[in-house]
């Protein structure tokens, strides 16, 4: 396998996937490199000692402090940047639309010099960054310091490759490589799909055009794998999920309220969270269990002590109250009964 096409094929299928496009996603890049030049300024400035033997003054004038600068004028102006820009029209075209619309090259390689290792290589980031580009740094191989921190830690405050991400796990034994390999046949892969057998990695992957006969759909995925099957309302996607059996979970995700509380009212399942995933779980206040084919019993604070105990009934009556018991036994009279239906009644006090 070559790690190099490899790493520019899944960066080319992002960018594909529109990933890098939304402003949202743009913003967050800029962030992270912001976050990276404050929280490493004195690791940037040895490795600029290092290399240049420059100051720690005049590493912040000629390079840092630049690059911050950068940052923030990126994040402040980064809609502008990216609106349409309307242009002048002649006469003959005042009825139409004329714009010039800023779109990503895709997938871009930025080479740097040695004389301002860090200058010239998140200078350009940003703008290719703030443009919605996939980048591919190659920071001299001259300044050697710069490089290494740049190669070793920029990294973590960036969006990467998944399969380089610290953040992403890998399958657990091989066998369940296999199957979810398996499951990766089902519909059609919108996103991701690749993986690894050697390294047991499997990319985060959307399936679409899934079928709910598939084995998919079947079983418990367990992996980075998520299925979409299209319905064309919400009576309908309720319906689907009450043609199967109860699920362990359930999460709506809607902006509207009505939506969310319909799913609630009309499905069941062993808990339920709108738009959220998995925040349940670290509250010991609610319980965290199945229903029906998913499962039985809780767990979670008290209900775990619950639940691994018998519940055993009690009831100590006193001695020396035959005589009142004598109203239960026959013969039955119509005094009785009424006394009995009075004692047994919801009405009738209860002494604790």
């Amino acid at each position: 396998m070559d790690p190099v096409g490899d790493t520019l094929q899944r960066l080319r299928e992002t960018f594909r996937a529109g990933r890098t496009q939304p402003a949202e996603f743009r913003a967050a890049q800029l962030e992270g490199l912001g976050r990276f030049l404050r929280d490493h300024k004195q690791l940037l400035q040895e490795a600029l000692a290092q290399d240049l033997h420059k100051s720690a003054f005049e590493a912040d004038v000629s390079e840092l402090i630049m690059c911050q600068n950068e940052v923030d004028l990126a994040l402040k102006s980064l809609h502008p940047w990216m609106k349409d820009e309307p242009v002048a029209k002649s006469l003959l075209t005042q009825l139409d639309s004329a714009f010039i619309r800023k779109e990503p090259f895709g997938l871009v390689l930025i080479i740097t010099p040695w004389n301002y290792p860090v200058n010239l290589t998140l200078l350009p980031l940003v703008g290719a960054l703030a443009a919605g580009n996939c980048v591919v740094l190659k920071p001299s191989e001259i300044s050697k310091g710069t490089e290494k921190v740049l190669a070793e830690v920029l990294p973590q405050y960036l969006d990467q490759d998944p399969r380089s991400s610290p953040d992403l796990g890998r399958i657990i034994n091989e066998k369940h490589f296999q199957r979810l390999q398996g499951l990766l046949g089902c519909g059609r892969v919108a996103i991701g799909g690749q993986s690894d057998e050697s390294d047991r990695y499997i990319a985060p992957t959307v399936l679409v055009d899934v079928q709910e006969t598939e084995p998919v759909m079947q079983e418990e995925i367990f992996g980075p794998i998520l299925p979409i099957v299209n319905v064309r309302s919400l009576d309908e996607a309720i319906d689907f999920i009450k043609r199967r059996e109860k699920p362990l979970a359930l999460y709506a995700f809607s902006n509207s309220n009505q939506v969310v509380n319909e799913m609630l009212d009309r499905t069941s399942s062993g808990s339920f969270t709108s738009n959220d995933g998995f925040v349940n779980l670290t509250l010991p206040s609610l319980p965290l269990g199945g229903v029906g084919n998913s499962g039985m019993g809780r767990y979670h604070g008290k209900y775990s002590f619950d639940t691994f105990s018998h519940h055993r009934a009690c009831l100590l009556s006193p001695s020396g109250l035959e005589k009142l018991n004598e109203i239960r036994y026959p013969p039955y009279t119509d005094r009785n009964q009424q006394l009995i239906r009075w004692a047994l009644g919801s009405q009738s006090c209860t002494l604790l």
